[in-house]
């Protein structure tokens, strides 16, 4: 770990340029602790005194000064500073037992309100008036950023934790954040974060960032007033002809630049959270709806806005479900696999199979091919049982609203989509019309809403090329759709 936390350099915005005047002028009337206390405990001093400070501009000045001290903390000595907040600066006991008890003797709204302002730990306050430094909101996110990584080996730090994220939640709130398109005129420093905080499809340098921000494609990124210059998520849109199957196209250097005004769908490729410390505040349901509202408005005839989205749980799952006692596989998929593989078991069989190099391979990639599909939309659509949570990604989006739409096959043949899904990737569907229909059938009931494709593939099979077979029903279904994928790829 670092011996400092480091504090990044932004641009001075009005509201910082505000508290930065207040604070330079409470210094006069501040009580501030000696310089030539350690540092630990100078710290420490500088929390106490910010919480007992009534003045607005002297509290500005201590809450700079508290910043400013923490900076500078080594790690350890960190460390001993989040334990003082956690452990310190609880609710005072005998007020919280004294409401506790006049809400159980006669309940209501006062006596609730009451116990519910007693119940509220000192400690919020204290980090409500470090947020009034010049910088304060960054150092708290940072902070928090800096205590996840911490609290596995010290779970008493998570009442700070607690506070921290309850504050947040209102400090992050929607009717705060700004959404701004992100083009190649966007300030280099924002440009150079975009490159340094995607998470799903890293940008090679700044002629892969230039093609993702060309003509054809999109990026909006969601802005708050006190970390400006800061993107607290981005996502990243391909304006495309029919739906993208595969996500090599969407990023390569070499295609043609397509023209937005011929395209009829935007696909979500990336979507990236760039501040560690806010992690749990959600922002992408707001991010896709509002985006979904702004390219209606300037291109009316996309009639599509659908994800290109990663599985990165399905390979975890499906190794969990080949260590148990009953095989994954169909009969049929099991002797497919075992006749490709030449093994006897088919858990042998398959692992043979998927060995570096296999979607170069036709007649492996043809062997794995139907029961990797099968089980991917089966891990997607199964219900939460004892086989583990639901996939992240999928978890997101249903929760938004969305169609599971289409399970594609080879879609990430990069080495992380290979090691996380087996290259799989999926099409959730965002139609303006139905997403609060899907929210709620998802979030009350836990239905996975799919398409007529996804559920072809949970069908039993039936003889290859039999009508009303999988196979033949994926392909009457699928068919066009992937090629005009092809095409436009």
């Amino acid at each position: 770990m670092a011996s400092t936390i480091s504090i990044l350099p932004e641009s001075r915005g009005w509201l910082e340029r505000l508290w930065a005047t207040v604070a330079e002028r409470g210094r006069a009337f501040a009580d501030v602790p000696s310089t030539s206390l350690p540092p630990l405990e100078r710290a420490r001093s500088l929390a106490e005194t910010l919480l007992s400070e009534r003045g607005e501009a002297s509290g500005a000045a201590v809450a700079r000064a508290l910043c400013d001290a923490f900076a500078t903390l080594s790690a350890e000595d960190r460390l001993g500073f989040y334990r003082f907040l956690a452990e310190g600066f609880a609710p005072d006991e005998a007020r919280l037992r004294a409401a506790a008890e006049a809400w159980l003797a006669a309940p209501g709204a006062e006596a609730a309100a009451r116990l519910a302002d007693a119940a509220e730990p000192p400690r919020q306050e204290l980090i409500r008036r470090m947020n009034h430094s010049p910088g304060g909101t960054a150092t708290l996110v940072r902070m928090r950023e800096e205590l996840l990584g911490l609290l596995k080996a010290h779970p008493t730090l998570r009442p700070l934790d607690s506070d921290l994220r309850h504050l947040f939640a209102s400090w992050f709130n929607r009717g705060f954040l700004e959404l701004r398109r992100i083009d190649w005129q966007t300030p280099a420093a924002v440009l150079e974060k975009l490159i340094a905080y995607e998470a799903v499809h890293e940008i090679q340098g700044w002629e892969d960032l230039r093609r993702r921000l060309e003509a054809d494609r999109r990026c909006f990124a969601f802005f708050h007033p006190a970390l400006p210059g800061e993107p607290l998520i981005f996502v990243e849109v391909a304006l495309v002809r029919g739906m993208a199957a595969a996500v090599q196209p969407l990023l390569s250097r070499d295609g043609e630049i397509g023209r937005a005004a011929e395209a009829d769908t935007a696909i979500f490729y990336s979507i990236s959270n760039c501040q560690e410390g806010l992690r749990g505040i959600s922002f992408g349901n707001f991010l896709i709806k509002q985006v979904v509202e702004e390219l209606k408005a300037e291109l009316p005839q996309l009639s599509r806005f659908a994800t290109l989205s990663p599985v990165p749980g399905f390979r975890r799952w499906l190794d969990r479900r080949l260590g148990g006692e009953a095989s994954p596989f169909l009969p049929e998929e099991a002797a497919a696999l075992v006749a490709a593989a030449g093994e006897e078991d088919v858990v042998a069989a398959f692992k043979s199979l998927v060995a570096p190099g296999w979607p170069e391979d036709a007649a492996r990639e043809a062997a794995l091919r139907p029961a990797l599909l099968r089980l991917a939309a089966s891990y997607l659509t199964r219900p939460n049982s004892g086989m583990g949570g639901m996939d992240p990604v999928a978890r997101f989006h249903l929760g938004n609203g969305a169609r599971l739409e289409r399970v594609n096959w080879l879609g990430n043949r990069a080495e992380r989509g290979l090691r996380e899904s087996h290259g799989v990737m999926v099409n959730y569907l965002y139609d303006p019309e139905a997403i609060e229909a899907n929210h709620e059938a998802f979030i009350h009931s836990g239905q996975v809403v799919r398409s007529a494709a996804v559920e072809a593939l949970l069908a039993p099979p039936k003889p290859a090329g039999a009508p009303g077979s999988s196979r033949f029903a994926l392909g009457r279904l699928l068919g066009g759709e992937e090629k005009a994928a092809a095409r436009a790829g």
